[in-house]
């Protein structure tokens, strides 16, 4: 018997978000809105996002002894996230700048302050959380040794998720692990490196999963996402909505589908509802002010 649905091992960032009418070229400048602050970070985001689902969830992460840190926390707390994983001090808490254009698009540029903090020591002194988690995942906000560590500190019987953003490759330890490894276009590029062939999504997926992974899922964006294992390759169509901001719904969908997962529904399964779940978080500004509950997953 598991503790947690899902244990997060991953980034906490403070997310300070600016709309603008476009982005600027190199070298100029544009004007924008007021700036707002929100608690954010992948880790982050996945944790809250399961949590607002109904998921038992925690959070392995580090934080700043600062505001940001506190705004962290009391987010975490907020959602019923189990916080006893999140180590606080060695840095100023991470800070993402966003900016987001009228579309719901965003460009984001993060410094990682606590996250790059977080080593593979801490994940080896947390290893009575993963040991309790039936569903560890995790994302490269955080250094790729202390992810490494997290592959070889997981549970026997447990199920790893990762989502490899921001992209780099990935030694054939972490990819063989990953059941799913999911990601977007950009990133797939990045892990196939010179394999990366064809212009359908289908011709990389197969490629990904040539490389290691137990299952791959490619998100599309409007066009839905794409999932691939040993049983074949299928579409998953997009829910449409009016998009008003972006920001948090890859890290809603690849939460929902966590859970989901741990709950013994099928990788399409899961994904289909990891679709609704991203869905719905696009139709709110901010990231984790906008997760949906399972509730409002039910009524979209």
């Amino acid at each position: 018997m598991y503790d947690y649905d899902l244990l997060v091992v991953g980034s906490a960032n403070a997310d300070l978000v600016i709309g603008v009418e476009r982005r600027p070229d190199a070298g100029e400048t544009v004007l924008g809105s007021d700036l707002v602050v929100h608690p954010g970070g992948k880790g982050a985001n996945q944790a809250v996002a399961a949590a607002r689902l109904g998921a038992r969830t925690a959070l392995l992460a580090r934080v700043g002894d600062d505001a940001h840190g506190r705004l962290l926390l009391d987010s975490q707390r907020a959602a019923g996230v189990d916080t006893a994983g999140v180590l606080v001090g060695g840095a100023p808490t991470g800070v993402a700048l966003i900016t987001v254009d009228p579309s719901g698009d965003n460009s984001i540029v993060v410094s990682p302050g606590a996250n790059g903090r977080l080593t593979p020591d801490d994940v080896r002194a947390a290893g009575s959380l993963l040991h309790a988690a039936k569903v560890v995942s995790t994302q490269l906000e955080i250094p790729l040794e202390t992810v490494v560590e997290v592959v070889r500190s997981l549970a026997p019987d447990s199920r790893l998720v990762l989502n490899p953003s921001p992209p780099q490759p990935l030694p054939d330890e972490v990819l063989a692990a990953c059941d799913p490894l999911i990601l977007n276009e950009h990133e797939a590029k990045v892990i196939l490196g010179e394999a990366y062939a064809g212009e359908k999504p289908e011709d990389w997926a197969r490629l990904l999963l040539a490389k290691g992974p137990r299952s791959v899922v490619v998100t599309l964006g409007g066009e839905g996402a794409l999932v691939a294992s040993s049983e074949g390759v299928s579409r998953i169509p997009a829910v449409k909505v009016r998009a008003v901001d972006t920001t948090g719904a890859g890290d809603s969908f690849t939460a929902a589908l966590a859970w989901r997962l741990g709950l013994g529904e099928s990788l399409s399964d899961a994904a289909a509802y990891a679709a609704r779940v991203g869905a719905a978080t696009a139709t709110g500004k901010g990231a984790q002010v906008s997760f949906p509950t399972a509730q409002e997953v039910a009524a979209l």
